[in-house]
């Protein structure tokens, strides 16, 4: 079988993590094993960058340089919201074209796995030799296909760390306190909350996950009575709960939602949703003391709880993308599958 010479490029998508560009410094050093890959560059902003040709050479860059960009949160590349469609691929493919690009790889989630489907037909269409492989992102923690996704394990531990805090704070000035936590369709993060308990009574005491319908009503009652037995209520809810129609709660409080490149009803960037469930409690139980937070972009980025093993797989996942590259005519996603009490492999 003839070995496919050319271009490497590499992009980061959606939300960033403490460890994605782990995955990318994994992918550009394994890159450099392999003859057949002549050139390494980078894509900045995502795919927006494939279509103004906004590209970072990364071939010979510094390894000892490359290290520092590993432990740096955020995605170092830059990143998009961007869904490309037909014509935005036919672009994507003439400028992939222009520069001789044979391997493509985006670090990314739910979305980002779409768009490498989608780059692939278009390749296939075109009849362009393309090897397009999807590196799992995702602190939601909401891909298919994978026992668990990178950026996911850095992220729960700051989750159940901030309600540890939270629990002591609360304990010392007893009320209610709600904490809005990312997760618009998976509840991984939310729960992940449990594990600041130490012993009975601790918070959270309540959690709310899009897993299961949010009834207003419910949640009030459920909220007094829980302030009345421990004397404090300490909630923990994903941002993404939804009615028994699937309407998310956020949709239903506010007169007016925004909505992100993808479709998607804007859960985050800003504490409506903890404002006006505070105020809800506040209404309708007659608790004076009642906080709401909204967690945002620290679940994401806070070096401070960066898990190692989720920073050692989060690297091991770009590096297995460039090997499975390597394998033949290959496309699709990394998958995690945990084969022990705790090891992983790569398929």
């Amino acid at each position: 079988m003839s070995k496919l010479k050319g271009n490497m490029l590499i992009a980061q998508g959606g939300g960033p993590t403490v460890v994605i560009n782990q995955s990318l410094v994994g992918a550009v050093l394994e890159a450099r094993k392999y003859e057949e890959i002549e050139s390494v560059y980078g894509s900045r902003q995502g795919v927006s960058g494939i279509i103004k040709e906004n590209f970072v050479d990364l071939t010979h860059v510094d390894e000892g340089h490359l290290e520092s960009v590993a432990s740096t949160p955020g995605s170092a590349l830059g990143t998009t919201r961007d869904k490309p469609d037909e014509d935005y691929c036919k672009k994507m493919f003439e400028i992939m074209q222009k520069h001789n690009i044979r391997y493509f790889f985006y670090i990314g989630g739910n979305d980002s796995a779409d768009t490498c489907r989608i780059v692939n037909e278009q390749a296939q269409k075109q009849g362009y030799e393309l090897r397009v492989i999807h590196i799992p992102k995702t602190v939601d923690n909401d891909l298919p296909g994978t026992d668990h996704c990178p950026g996911f394990g850095s992220a729960a531990r700051y989750v159940a760390s901030a309600f540890r805090g939270v629990n002591f704070d609360n304990a010392a000035l007893p009320g209610v306190y709600i904490g809005v936590v990312m997760g618009r369709h998976a509840g991984f993060l939310t729960a992940s909350s449990v594990l600041a308990k130490d012993k009975e009574g601790d918070g959270p005491h309540l959690i709310y996950t899009p897993e299961k319908n949010f009834d207003i009503h419910h949640f009030t009652h459920a909220v007094k009575e829980m302030y009345e037995k421990h004397g404090r209520c300490i909630v923990a809810i994903s941002e993404g709960v939804h009615d028994k129609d699937g309407v998310p709660i956020m949709a239903k409080l506010v007169k007016q939602v925004e909505h992100d490149a993808h479709g998607n009803v804007q859960l985050s960037g800003s504490g409506a949703l903890a404002d006006l469930l505070s105020d809800r409690v506040k209404d309708h139980t007659g608790i004076s003391r009642v906080r709401g937070d909204t967690f945002g972009y620290p679940q994401r980025s806070f070096h401070g709880c960066v898990s190692q093993t989720d920073a050692r797989e989060a690297r091991e996942a770009g590096m297995h993308a460039v090997v499975f590259s390597m394998s033949g005519d290959v496309d699709g996603s990394v998958a995690i599958k945990r084969v022990s009490e705790y090891s992983v492999e790569y398929e």
